[in-house]
């Protein structure tokens, strides 16, 4: 992903959410069940993954511009 100029974004170990949903540091993840649902409860990790790459984006840009 870095040859496309991507940059890395993993939540870590910021929150207790990643332990809630696995503890994976690298991002969030989830199983699907043969009914097509979810089987961990990750909507509290999505949500920080989603603001801890939300608060990167704007020290980012904050930088640069």
């Amino acid at each position: 992903m870095f040859h496309w100029g991507a940059i890395i974004a993993a939540p870590g170990f910021t929150d207790g959410a990643i332990f809630k949903a696995g503890g994976n540091p690298y991002g969030t993840s989830v199983s699907q069940g043969q009914d097509g649902n979810m089987i961990e409860d990750v909507k509290d990790a999505v949500f920080h993954q989603t603001k801890r790459t939300l608060e990167v984006v704007f020290i980012l840009h904050q930088g640069f511009i």
